[in-house]
């Protein structure tokens, strides 16, 4: 049987260059659709089009689509978007009305349902005026993963992140300051009560008690038989409590896990504090950077820049901001769309971004 060909009677001038089965033509205008068509196919109830192949291999598809701007496009009957720039695969369920549709869905059983790959522009990009970016959902397992022999994820905004639950970190982490935030013990439903954490330039421990003096004016003070594993350099503070006691002092400095208080009174109140460093094998190989130099990249540049009374774009993450910008122009680089700049320039950073860089954020020293 001799392949089928035809046209619209506007002939594009495009000839195939390999064998095939059914060629249709058409030099005629018009969006993804309504007219311009070479081949329509319609069904009242199944695919309007269908393609298979019987070749095992990458090189072959059931439907291939290839075009200067898109290849293959797809969309919910009312939505009207074009991609804006080069794409291979365009899906959209929009209108710019609140159409509701969905443009692209992939799902998989043991595989990953949608993958991304780029030898340098991001793997899978997400954009979104009011919603989410990336929304990333497990039952079971984790909801997303990020691996990198850079930075795993990267996080910016007016917060950079936000968990509900525990956070495990195997690692150190560096911060500007923290505390702890909750529900008012007095006023729960109206109020919140912070607290700052204590720092040190040193990995401290903290340990204390009350301690009852025995007949001899003398009590001891056991610890795990861990400790003095994990703590050295101790340090110790002693008050006691209901009655003066000026001569209440360490016996015996901590040994085998224990220490001795003496000098007190016979049913002495002591209260005790004991700190330690710590000397752990993690401990010993990441010791605490206490003041650092700056990189070259990052001379110039801060971590908190309107503390110091810069602007905004003069922050270490400035080269994160750009790199994030670029990711967006080059998946939305142009099209009946407002430009990602336009976007996302009220983010700090973004709306003044200069030249391209690549700064890294200070991860040596430890907090």
């Amino acid at each position: 049987m001799p392949p089928l060909t035809g046209n619209d009677g506007t002939p594009s001038g495009f000839s195939p260059n390999a064998p095939f089965g059914v060629w249709g033509d058409s030099g005629s205008a018009g969006p993804f659709g309504p007219g311009g068509n070479g081949v329509i196919g319609s069904s009242a109830l199944s695919s309007g089009i269908a393609g298979f192949t019987l070749a095992d291999s990458d090189q072959a598809a059931g439907v291939y689509g290839g075009g200067p701007q898109v290849g293959v496009a797809g969309g919910v009957t009312g939505s009207n978007t074009a991609p804006g720039g080069r794409v291979g695969v365009y899906g959209t369920g929009s209108n710019r009305q609140n159409l509701g549709g969905v443009g692209v869905v992939g799902e998989s059983d043991t595989a990953a349902g949608v993958a991304g790959e780029s030898t340098s522009g991001a793997g899978v990009s997400g954009l979104s005026e009011t919603g989410p970016g990336v929304v990333g959902v497990s039952g079971q397992d984790v909801g997303v993963v990020g691996i990198s022999n850079g930075l795993g994820i990267l996080a910016a905004g007016g917060d950079g992140s936000l968990f509900f639950g525990n956070v495990q970190v195997t690692g150190s982490i560096t911060k500007g300051g923290g505390g702890f935030a909750i529900d008012h013990p007095l006023n729960p439903a109206n109020q919140y009560l912070r607290h700052s954490f204590v720092e040190s330039p040193e990995m401290k421990n903290v340990y204390d008690g009350i301690a009852i003096c025995d007949a001899n004016g003398e009590v001891v003070v056991d610890f795990p038989d861990w400790f003095e594993a994990l703590n050295g350099d101790f340090r110790y503070q002693l008050t006691a409590i209901g009655a003066p006691a000026p001569n209440l002092f360490i016996a015996n400095e901590i040994r085998e896990h224990r220490f001795t208080i003496a000098g007190g009174s016979p049913g002495q109140k002591v209260s005790w504090q004991v700190t330690g460093v710590r000397h752990d094998a993690w401990a010993r190989a990441n010791p605490v950077v206490i003041e650092e130099g700056k990189s070259a990249d990052d001379r110039g540049r801060f971590l908190h820049p309107e503390a110091h009374g810069h602007p905004a774009d003069r922050t270490v993450a400035h080269g994160y901001y750009v790199k994030a910008q670029r990711y967006l122009i080059r998946s939305y680089p142009r099209g009946n769309r407002r430009s990602p700049s336009d976007r996302f320039g009220r983010w700090q950073g973004l709306g003044a971004c200069g030249q391209i860089e690549r700064r890294s954020l200070p991860s040596r020293g430890r907090a």
